[in-house]
């Protein structure tokens, strides 16, 4: 039986959480995008719904949720998680409020614990502020992101911003106090009417501690807190279930298709990385703005490769070329561009390729969109957060779905050749 479902903001978000999951030794499946009524359920401990909501507006993000909510009760699921990025990628208009909110009333949940800190990836919560490394949230990288900058790194007061409901904090020192205590905190918070509280967590032994109790809450945050929980749950299971076996486990052979979209530092030197290592080919949109002439010139250029090696075929950019990329194709170039890495994938798919690996959150929503993958087995990660994963219908596919910041330098020759 099924005993926890995650609900994920976005795709490589939810494989995050599905690795962490499977670390704490739990067979997981993940889900991709807001389940058809008709969906079945593979047998495992956990389910990831990863859903792309995370730039959605709250209406729509909300509408997500509920619709996921109802098709996970059908299934006898009454225990859930909400998964969202560990710098709470979010704006003051943000969807992270609203979809606790809706959470909270759909689950009865008293209150929700926020917890985006996973010191794995050194992201760490302290008096409510959130860090990067040393750094403040807000004096890091992110402060800058197109989407979403992040610039004010109290937590508290970002989602006071999103939600009419009170926000609330659990310090480290009350976590620090054991689990009594740290209940004893929530509760009496919880008694002044605070419905959202954001936990402080500098290291893993602070996630265990938070991530025991809360039977009448609702726990929220990073892969951090999930992994915590996972391991409190693996601990529970009848002696016969201790072990999660070769659930998942990644094709044994056959040439690699690396896929890389994302223009994030760590995903550049990976690809400088792979391209000293095996074929690879840019699609310019400086150069050739017609995307239907990128897909014909990527096809062609794979369809001349050794398909028992591994290849990479990227748009990957850095701020110039993007720049130029953007004034001959247009304001929708990264989208279009998406769209192009996956018809690349599903033409691959088509002709046999059965082992795919992707850099970037978005580029692996549009992949698996385009291949109509549903349902996947995760398997073993071949970096932290970062899973195999098989697909559960038909002749199986591999896929391996990275965010932009996971993974060394060699994390795209490594991962393609093994």
């Amino acid at each position: 039986m099924t005993r926890i479902a995650v609900i994920a903001d976005d795709y490589t978000g939810g494989t995050d959480a599905a690795a962490a999951l499977r670390r704490s030794g739990l067979r997981v499946v993940m889900l991709f995008g807001a389940p058809n009524p008709d969906s079945t359920l593979q047998e495992c401990d956990a389910v990831v719904v990863g859903i792309k909501f995370r730039s959605a507006n709250p209406a729509d993000a909300c509408a997500c949720v509920e619709q996921t909510v109802g098709w996970l009760r059908g299934h006898g699921i009454t225990r859930y998680y909400y998964k969202y990025c560990s710098t709470f990628d979010s704006t003051p208009q943000g969807n992270i409020g609203p979809v606790l909110d809706t959470l909270g009333t759909l689950t009865s949940a008293r209150y929700t614990i926020v917890c985006p800190a996973t010191p794995l990836h050194q992201r760490t919560t302290y008096l409510g502020y959130l860090f990067v490394g040393d750094r403040l949230l807000s004096e890091s990288p992110l402060r800058n992101h197109p989407l979403t900058p992040m610039t004010d790194a109290n937590l508290v007061r970002w989602l006071s911003m999103q939600t009419e409901s009170t926000v609330g904090s659990l310090p480290l020192n009350a976590v620090r106090a054991g689990n009594e205590a740290a209940m004893d905190h929530v509760k009496s918070l919880v008694e002044q009417g605070v419905r959202h509280i954001v936990a402080d967590a500098t290291v893993e032994a602070d996630l265990d501690t938070i991530a025991v109790g809360h039977d009448d809450g609702l726990l929220s945050g990073g892969a951090g807190l999930i992994e915590a929980l996972g391991r409190t749950m693996a601990a529970a299971r009848p002696p016969e279930r201790q072990t999660n076996g070769d659930f998942g486990a990644p094709a044994a052979s056959g040439g690699t298709l690396v896929l890389a979209g994302s223009c994030s530092e760590a995903t550049l030197e990976q690809v400088r990385r792979a391209q000293l290592t095996m074929p690879a080919l840019r699609l310019d949109p400086g150069e050739t703005s017609d995307s239907d002439a990128l897909i014909a010139t990527a096809v062609a250029w794979d369809e001349a490769q050794d398909q028992s090696r591994p290849r990479l075929i990227y748009t990957s950019a850095d701020a110039e070329q993007r720049r130029r990329g953007a004034l001959a194709m247009g304001a929708d170039t990264p989208q279009i561009l998406e769209k192009v890495l996956a018809r690349v994938a599903a033409s691959a798919v088509e002709r046999g390729a059965r082992r795919i690996v992707v850099a970037g959150g978005e580029t692996s929503g549009a992949v698996v969109t385009e291949l109509g993958v549903q349902q996947v087995l995760v398997g073993e990660e071949a970096a932290p957060g970062v899973p195999w994963c098989t697909t559960v219908c038909g002749d199986p596919i591999t896929l391996l779905l990275k965010s932009g910041n996971f993974g060394g330098a060699d994390f795209l020759v490594e991962t393609a050749s093994s």
